[in-house]
């Protein structure tokens, strides 16, 4: 299996929900292709370099992952007829260097990108809080 690294911006316009959905959809677009996800950096909206589809800002996603080569050319094809997506970027890792920079990037990702986890936590708190008014 080789390393990837899977950038796509997503549009501005989209829901803070449909943005959510829309990564979910692509994460098991990865998945079901037979690729081992290790890690999902979630960048926030930042600005485009140049517009792109007269947006100039985007919602950035990077997916890092272990797959069979034969698995990008479907994972491309999908991400390329999804009209929410406004550009995206597959790099490859092949030598034992780059290969240990992309461990690297994954671990960066783990400890610094725990967004996963806050949101999780944030929603339990907001449960928390809707069956303590509820009493």
């Amino acid at each position: 299996m080789k390393h990837y690294e899977l950038l796509f911006v997503l549009k501005p316009t989209l829901t803070a929900e449909e943005t959510q959905a829309k990564a979910e959809s692509i994460k098991s677009i990865v998945e079901s292709n037979g690729a081992n996800i290790a890690a999902i950096d979630d960048m926030g909206t930042r600005r485009l370099a140049y517009e792109i589809q007269k947006y100039n800002r985007g919602h950035y996603f990077v997916i890092y992952f272990e797959a069979e080569p034969a698995a990008m050319d479907e994972i491309i094809r999908n991400l390329r007829y999804d009209e929410d997506v406004i550009r995206f970027l597959n790099v490859k890792y092949e030598n034992k260097k780059e290969i240990k920079q992309w461990e690297t990037l994954v671990s960066s990702v783990g400890k610094s990108g725990k967004k996963e986890e806050t949101q999780s936590s944030n929603e339990e708190s907001k449960k928390e809080d809707e069956s303590a008014t509820q009493e």
